[in-house]
């Protein structure tokens, strides 16, 4: 059964999806290894693998004194415990100091933990008697406010994933590690077709019946930030040759190919008749239940694929967002959990109780896991020098400033990084 305006009836967005899903070839982009500084955005084609552990040697988290944390148990302000000064440590610089219990040591925030200590008190809980002599006002445990050597990252533990798209996070954990140089996947290039008699380019003065090119803009961006090249291949008049020229000369150096204007079913329409002649398989699709976005073509050639969108820009939009990015998703080599969501808040329920003080707004990283059908966020917990506890989190939950916490299985906000 056919439409009002002579088209088979329109398929649902999701059967649409599926078809063009389904008739991609499985391959991945050509792999291409280049520096960490110019990785952002692109997709990891290998492991990243720790050759050391990071860091190398324990570090100070904070200002304060090295300490045998034994020296200072039961420490309180009416009854602290006494230590004796050594030499201090300086930034930067291997120590040759070994602590001798009932001893400590000045040290700045990361700092080479000497030898015989295992916690820093912090300067606030510090108390000077005088040149030689401090009293610690409260205790601490081993190893609190120190990064233990491999905490961050040990030897031979994937530090970035395949398919992870690269984050400024991710960039300084290889960093950390020495890596200056990654292979990654080779970015999609896609061509950009503008049709229409009506069009002429952005620069020109139109006149009546005509506008101006405004959905290549809008795409060259959007595939942009996608992570992908546009290739901008001018303004074709709604003629069928001029059309097919242009898709053939597209299927030489792009990986997708989009064509904007000419879905309606009229006289005009050719873009559909364009792709079902060159075929293999051609069309997959011609309608979908949108709106905006009805008329919208969905096809393959060879194993590229080509879709056809109205003119109207805020269909561009709709259409590209439901149809062309996960395309493109799928076909870059990305492997990411709710890629979709990326740059966006989501709802989820916490999966444990995490405390805080008052007085202070925290933000805790978050891993984010589906149970039951429903988003679940899990506290990434560590120190807050370890970059790979930011590596790991797919985003965060702040808890505000005069809040004390958040408990298990209440619903959160999640900002995806």
């Amino acid at each position: 059964m056919k439409d009002m305006l002579g088209r088979a009836n329109a398929i649902p967005a999701e059967a649409a999806l599926r078809l063009l899903i389904e008739g991609l070839p499985a391959k991945s982009p050509r792999e291409v290894r280049v520096g960490i500084s110019d990785s952002l955005g692109m997709i990891c084609s290998k492991d990243v693998m720790s050759a050391e552990d990071l860091p190398h040697f324990a570090r100070s988290t904070v200002d304060g004194f090295a300490v045998n944390a034994a020296d200072t148990f039961g420490a309180s302000e009416t009854m602290p415990a006494y230590v004796t000064l050594s030499e201090e440590i300086f930034m930067g610089k291997e120590t040759e100091v070994v602590l001798a219990r009932g001893r400590a040591c000045k040290i700045p925030t990361g700092g080479m933990l000497p030898r015989g200590a295992d916690a820093v008190v912090m300067f606030e809980h510090v108390q000077a008697v005088d040149e030689t002599m401090v009293e610690v006002l409260r205790p601490v445990v081993p190893w609190e406010n120190v990064i233990k050597p491999g905490e961050d990252a040990k030897a031979g533990e994937c530090v970035v994933p395949a398919g992870r798209r690269i984050r400024p996070q991710d960039i300084g954990a290889c960093a950390g590690i020495g890596i200056t140089e990654m292979d990654v996947y080779e970015r999609l290039r896609v061509s950009i077709i503008s049709t229409g008699d009506e069009i002429v380019p952005a620069k020109a003065s139109p006149a009546v019946g005509q506008v101006r090119d405004i959905n290549s803009y809008v795409l060259e961006g959007m595939i942009s930030a996608a992570g992908a090249v546009p290739l901008r291949k001018g303004i074709i008049g709604d003629e069928y040759h001029a059309i097919r020229t242009a898709v053939e000369s597209s299927l030489k150096d792009s990986a997708a190919i989009i064509v904007s204007g000419g879905t309606s079913v009229g006289t005009k329409d050719m873009i559909a008749r364009v792709i079902g002649d060159i075929g293999d398989p051609g069309v997959l699709f011609h309608g979908v239940s949108l709106k905006p976005g009805k008329p919208m073509i969905g096809g393959m050639i060879k194993g590229v694929p080509i879709f056809g969108l109205p003119g109207h820009p805020a269909a561009v939009s709709v259409c590209f967002e439901i149809f062309i990015l996960p395309v493109l998703e799928r076909m870059s080599g990305l492997k990411e959990k709710f890629p979709r969501h990326k740059g966006h808040c989501i709802k989820a329920r916490l999966s444990k109780n995490i405390s805080s003080p008052q007085g202070r707004q925290e933000h805790i990283r978050v891993v984010l896991e589906e149970k039951d059908g429903e988003l679940v966020a899990v506290p990434v917990l560590g120190k807050s020098g370890l970059i790979t506890t930011l590596v790991k989190a797919d985003g965060t939950i702040v808890i505000p400033l005069n809040v004390n916490g958040i408990e298990a299985g209440e619903e959160v906000e999640v900002r995806l990084f």
